[in-house]
């Protein structure tokens, strides 16, 4: 993913400051992708990415924050209940826009081990396959998401992005992928963070509101 300018770093609006807060911790399936605030690239700024896969192989995931205006209920209605508030689309990133990805977060204590319609990715987030039966899953989730699209790094790239401090490493909540409309998800995770990184929680570039 191209992101910018090829040093972020120093120079800008936080410097070497915000740079040095950045958390080098590697990222692994299940953890969050927090923009810099001064991300260069409108189409991730203010976002939170959902890692579902990072190997040697390259890293996919999906873009928690932003939302379509497309209910699930006009194109899948049987997975249409089983969705978080709003039950729209998520917009999970540029490639292939016509694929959806569902996330499904497990109720406490359910066993869905020998579920076939279950990819886990880290403690009760699973990926759900669409094709299955969602009759099986009624009752056992707290909710879902629906995206459509995803975001991906060859690999080597976003460790590329992560040295040049476009994107900041963080822990995921299951509640994360649940967030009402009106949260900010990208002010909610930065604001539990190690100091100074809340500080940022309220920034907005230049030309927008808060």
């Amino acid at each position: 993913m191209d992101t910018g300018p090829d040093d972020l770093s120093g120079g800008g609006l936080f410097g070497d400051r915000l740079y040095d807060a950045l958390d080098k911790r590697d990222p692994v399936a299940g953890s969050l992708l927090v923009a810099a605030p001064d991300m260069p690239d409108p189409n991730f700024r203010r976002s939170i990415i959902y890692l579902i896969e990072h190997d040697h192989g390259g890293s996919l995931g999906v873009v928690i924050s932003r939302r379509s205006e497309t209910d699930v209920e006009t194109v899948l209605p049987p997975w249409a209940d089983l969705c978080a508030a709003p039950g729209v689309f998520y917009i999970g990133g540029p490639v292939k826009p016509d694929a959806g990805i569902a996330l499904a977060v497990l109720s406490a204590g359910v066993d869905v081990a020998d579920d076939p319609g279950l990819q886990r990715i880290e403690g009760r987030v699973h990926v759900v396959d669409l094709d299955s039966d969602p009759e099986r899953l009624r009752g056992r989730v707290d909710g879902m998401r629906v995206f459509v699209g995803y975001t991906g790094w060859a690999p080597g790239q976003l460790q590329g992005e992560l040295d040049r401090g476009d994107w900041y490493v963080a822990p995921s909540l299951p509640s994360d992928l649940l967030a009402p409309a009106r949260e900010d998800v990208w002010g909610t995770v930065l604001r539990r963070q190690d100091m100074p990184l809340p500080l940022y929680a309220t920034y907005v570039g230049e030309g927008e509101l808060n």
